[in-house]
Formats: C-alpha cells, sequence, structure tokens
C-alpha cells in the first residue's frame, strides 16, 4: 500500500474515522487500534515481513528493559550490543548479504582466484527496514545513555516501532519524541487536521507532479547514456536531483500530515535543501532525522570533535561512508558518500560547518543577493553532480556517465521518451523553485498565505496539475522504499 494510491485513501479515511469516532475515549484500545492498522499498512506489501518487525520489537524492548535494570556498567554495554548486534545482523543479512558475498568473489577474482559458484541468495529486501531498525535501536541507545527510561506498555511500544506514516520510509523517529506521544492520551484537534491535509496534498503534488513526471525522463537518459550528449546528460542529472528530491521529501510531507490526522507530531525531514548555501548547511536540510540518527548515535560516540582534529576528520569521513552504505548494497552509495566527505570536510576544516545553521537564505528580504544565489547555485551544482553515482547502476555506469559530460560536446535538443512537451517540465521545475523560495521560512506550512482566495486558488491548481500528470501506466512507488 503507497500514499499515492486509491487502497492508502480508503484505508486513512476508515482507519481515521474508527480511530477519533470509537477509539478516542481510551488509550490503550487506540495504541491497539494504531498497532493494528500499521500492521496491516505493512502487510499490504508481504505480509511475511511482519514477523521481523515483531520480532525486532520484542527483541528492543526486552533489552530496554534489562539496560535500565542493570547497575553495572559493562552489563549495561553488553545488553545494548544485544540491541546492536540483533539489528544490524537484520539488516546485514536482508540488505547487504549478497554484496558481501559478491565483493569476496570480485577481491579474490583480482588476486586471481577465480570462483565459478557463489552462494547468494535471492533474498527478497524488506521494505523500510534500514529505518525501523535504525529506530528501535535508537531506544537501546537512549537508555543505554540514560536519556530514557523504558516503557513497560508493550503495545505503546509495538506501535512506536511500526507507527504507519512514517514506517517504510521515515522520518526515523527518537522515541523521546514519538514513543511520548503514543504513551500520552491524544485528543481530536481541528486545525490539527487542516495542517495534515495541506501537507498531504503538497507531498501528493511533489510526488506526482515533480518526482512520477520527470521518472520516465530521468530513467530514458540514464538508460541510454552512452548514446546522449552531454547537454542531455546534465539534463538528467539534474532532473533527477528535482525527482528525489519531489519524491523523497513528498513522502515526508504526506508522512508528517498524515500523522497529525492521528494527533501525532513528527519531526521535520526537509528544510528547502536545495536553498543551502554551502554542503553542510544542504545536510542540516536535507533528510534531517538520518542526518541527527547518525551525529547522536555515531559521531558523537566516536568522540565526535572534542578527541582532536584528526580524529574528528575521521569521525566525519565514517559517517559519510556508512550513510552512503545505510542507501544501498552497492559501490555507488559508498561513492556518493565519500563524495560528499570531501566536499563537507573543508567546510569543517575551516569551521565553516555551522556557519549558516538556523539561518535560511534572504533571511527579511524579498530576493537573495547575488553572493546567495551564487552560493546556492554552486550547492546544487555540487550536490546534482554526486547524484550521479546515486543514480547509477555501477560505478562503471557513472563513470561513463561522467566521461560522457565531458567528452560529448555537441548540442542537441532532447525528447521526451513518451512524446511530451519538455518545455512544460522547464516550466513546471523553475515554478516550483520560485514558490519554494517564497515559502522557505515555513518547511512545514506550505500554504501560509492569509488571505482564503489565494490559498483556494493554490489548492485548485494543484489538484488540477495533479490530475493533468498523473499517469497510471509509470512505477508509483517512493525511491528510498529500496533503501
Amino acid at each position: 500500500m503507497i500514499f499515492n494510491s486509491v487502497e492508502f485513501f480508503i484505508f486513512l479515511v476508515i482507519s481515521y474515522l474508527l480511530y477519533w469516532k470509537v477509539f478516542q475515549k481510551h488509550l490503550k484500545a487506540q495504541n491497539l487500534f494504531l498497532l493494528i492498522i500499521s500492521y496491516i499498512f505493512y502487510g499490504w506489501w508481504d505480509y511475511r515481513f511482519l514477523s521481523l518487525i515483531f520480532l525486532s520489537t520484542v527483541v528492543d524492548y526486552f533489552v530496554g528493559q534489562q539496560i535500565y535494570a542493570q547497575t553495572q556498567q559493562h552489563k549495561r554495554k553488553q545488553w545494548l550490543w544485544v540491541s546492536v548486534v540483533f539489528n544490524i545482523g537484520l539488516l546485514g543479512f536482508f540488505k547487504y548479504f549478497n554484496f558481501f558475498v559478491d565483493s569476496w568473489v570480485d577481491m579474490a577474482a583480482l588476486m586471481g582466484y577465480h570462483i565459478k559458484s557463489t552462494w547468494t541468495l535471492r533474498i527478497i529486501l524488506p521494505v523500510g527496514i534500514s529505518f525501523y531498525t535504525f529506530q528501535t535501536m535508537s531506544y537501546a541507545f537512549d537508555i543505554y545513555y540514560k536519556q530514557l527510561k523504558p516503557t513497560k506498555n508493550f503495545i505503546a511500544f509495538a506501535a512506536f516501532v511500526s507507527f504507519f506514516p512514517q514506517l517504510v520510509a521515515g522520518p526515523i523517529e527518537r522515541a523521546s519524541n514519538l514513543l511520548s506521544q503514543i504513551t500520552h492520551a491524544r485528543k481530536f484537534n481541528y486545525n490539527q487536521t487542516v495542517e495534515g491535509l495541506k501537507l498531504i496534498l503538497w507531498g501528493l503534488f511533489k510526488k506526482i507532479v515533480i518526482a512520477d513526471a520527470l521518472a520516465p525522463i530521468v530513467d530514458d537518459i540514464f538508460a541510454n547514456a552512452n548514446t546522449y550528449p552531454a547537454t542531455t546528460l546534465i539534463l538528467g542529472v539534474t532532473l533527477f536531483s528535482f525527482q528525489i528530491y519531489g519524491d523523497f521529501s513528498g513522502y515526508s510531507d504526506i508522512a508528517i500530515g498524515t500523522a497529525k490526522l492521528f494527533g501525532v507530531e513528527l519531526m521535520t525531514n526537509f528544510k528547502f535543501p536545495y536553498l543551502s548555501r554551502n554542503i553542510a548547511e544542504f545536510w542540516q536540510r536535507w533528510h534531517i532525522s538520518l542526518s541527527e540518527w547518525f551525529r547522536y548515535y555515531i559521531y558523537i560516540p566516536l568522540g565526535g570533535s572534542k578527541q582532536g582534529r584528526f580524529k574528528a576528520l575521521r569521525n566525519v569521513a565514517i559517517v559519510f561512508l556508512i550513510s552512503g552504505f545505510w542507501h544501498g548494497a552497492n559501490w555507488t552509495f559508498i561513492a556518493w558518500g565519500a563524495f560528499h566527505a570531501l566536499a563537507f570536510i573543508p567546510l569543517f576544516v575551516v569551521g565553516n560547518n555551522k556557519k549558516y545553521k538556523d539561518t535560511i537564505v534572504a533571511e527579511n528580504r524579498v530576493l537573495p543577493t547575488f553572493s546567495e544565489l551564487l552560493k546556492m547555485l554552486f550547492v546544487f551544482a555540487l550536490v546534482t553532480f554526486s547524484w550521479i553515482f546515486f543514480r547509477a547502476d555501477t560505478i562503471t555506469h557513472a563513470m561513463a556517465y561522467i566521461g560522457g559530460i565531458f567528452t560529448r560536446t555537441d548540442i542537441t535538443a532532447y525528447a521526451h521518451p513518451m512524446g511530451y512537451r519538455m518545455i512544460d517540465y522547464y516550466v513546471l521545475i523553475i515554478l516550483f523553485v520560485v514558490y519554494e523560495f517564497i515559502i522557505r521560512q515555513y518547511p512545514r506550512h506550505p500554504f501560509p498565505f492569509k488571505h482564503k482566495a489565494v490559498r483556494f486558488a493554490i489548492y485548485t491548481l494543484l489538484l488540477f496539475l495533479m490530475l493533468l500528470f498523473y499517469d497510471d501506466g509509470i512505477d508509483k512507488s517512493f525511491i528510498y522504499f529500496q533503501f
């Protein structure tokens, strides 16, 4: 079941009505219902993988109790390792087993040993496994660091782990935010529901009109990169920048909006990252929940920046490499992470990695300065270049794509693979960027206009565009479902 489907719309309406009409006055029943509909939502893909979520829930619920009960530090650490080994083992088997086997075979071949058969398995990657394993691990970590007390309410904890709006692609929530809301009574709030519906509308627009509309073009260019000139290759990766942003931030908006319908506030996961003025600001605005997870549970435990410059640089590099590997079992993702590490480290060395923290471009001004505009364009170009590694099938594919950009200098106009006018897409993207710049102060309020007539006109336009660009013949799943 995906957000942009009729099945989800029916599921959401029925769940919403039952949640508030039948279960509002009984918190335990409300949480049990939330758990049931979350399992139905996830089981819609493949009910067999519900056992993995349940097993992860049981393990970390029990581990949390044991960590808290221990008085000796070494025993607390032993129980923490139970959570880490179990969750990383689960993730490693389903997501990385074949990658390690294939890499081992390739390494043996380089040393002159040719292995004819391997032990690769036909493993299906469970949707969202990278997200819910990290979420349950964070619970164990927070108890270990004495930032949280374990809950004794198993149903509430299970609902926290499987909360369906953010189950398969985040945001990755810490128990201090999400579990604390699930264990407390939630009252119906009309304004919260309206805000949620607005975010859902905005997220669906980004998914259907931006991401899904650009997908066939991007797929065509990357699949036939060896036949296209540099101008088309640049177009392909530029459009992918908007495709992945519309796809992933669109999912996050729908998730946050859906959670609001059920009285829950999730963290903001995107804050207009393509309006960043350096690469550090980009990572403060892109996939925020993952960046914070790595900061709290890897960077700081490794020593952060408190053990000297060399170790701090080492820790930064480790975080980016792990972040790349988290995204997928392919050397392309590791290369993508390494690229961002190389781009980030110079800022870290000179102390500019926090220069734009908690600020926005053109603050209290209508337009950015020329300097700000150049910085934003440079960061966008840098990030867009890195997406080549992210989108390519292999390192060889990525290098061939990059080589084509720098060697095939002939200029030809690109034609849409489905015969549509490309000018419509160019205008749409420009208007989208302009609109995001206008609302740059409001990452959780996509329609911050006082006049009802203006808001109504925007709602109407978005709905019209979704009907216009909707294509039933393309894959509508979200990109980050594969991670």
